[in-house]
């Protein structure tokens, strides 16, 4: 089964993905099925700029076990956060943001969220994909 949240991270700069760049998952408000504010998890970009997958919470919780928890009509608030600084000084570019962190809320019911971000060492933009 693959990831219910994916991103895709391209450089602006280059015009190439943003490959091997840090992400952390978390969520960030309570459902009322008692799912815990604060769980992440982790995954670096592929070759592609892509994550398809997030490893297990530090508990063993999955993010397709979250995904399949909480209960109808819940809408939980979610971040993306991307360790953009790091990413930029090991390619030698000094950034402005040392990351950038995308909120964003997922319902119940809905089947994919695919967050793009499109980042540059003075500027980001993001969007809701498909």
């Amino acid at each position: 089964m693959s990831s219910p949240i994916t991103c895709h991270v391209l450089n602006t700069v280059s015009g190439t993905p943003a490959d091997n760049l840090k992400a952390t998952l978390t969520l960030l408000s309570r459902s009322t099925t008692g799912l815990q504010a604060g769980l992440s998890f982790n995954a670096v970009t592929n070759d592609d700029g892509r994550v398809k997958e997030w490893a297990a919470a530090e508990d063993g919780t999955t993010l397709n076990a979250v995904m399949d928890k909480y209960g109808q009509g819940d809408k939980i608030a979610c971040s993306i956060k991307f360790e953009i600084g790091a990413w930029y000084e090991e390619r030698g570019t000094e950034s402005f943001w040392p990351e950038v962190e995308i909120k964003f809320y997922v319902k119940k019911g809905e089947r994919h969220y695919h967050v793009p971000c499109l980042v540059g060492p003075w500027t980001y933009t993001t969007y809701r994909g498909s």
